[in-house]
């Protein structure tokens, strides 16, 4: 298996994602073991969330939104309604499949 290395984009999405997590925790007054309970995962996986962990599973990062009612705005992601360029490609008339019509042959 390849070791992970994450693009620098990644990194930084990962690190405000995080960060806003963090923020979010403070102005509702919880405490990491708070959030912990609440979305039952362990206190370090919070903490790990909160700076941002790209090795931190995605069910961790879903609960811990959920449990600050925050999961909301997690449906618009990658949401094909929103999916622009793939739109496009879909659509591009340049990029469709032709099928040629073939006649049968009827030998058996």
């Amino acid at each position: 298996m390849k070791d992970f290395r994450p693009e620098p984009l990644a990194i930084q999405q990962a690190l405000e994602l995080g960060g806003r997590i963090r923020i979010a925790r403070q102005r509702r007054e919880l405490r990491l073991q708070d959030v912990a309970e609440k979305a039952r995962v362990d206190r370090k996986t919070v903490m790990a969330i909160e700076k941002g962990s790209l090795t931190t599973s995605l069910g961790a990062y879903l609960a811990v939104l959920n449990c600050m009612n925050l999961s909301a705005e997690v449906g618009l992601v990658a949401d094909p309604a929103l999916d622009r360029e793939g739109a496009l490609l879909v659509y591009d008339p340049q990029t469709r499949r032709v099928r040629t019509s073939r006649k049968l042959d009827h030998d058996f």
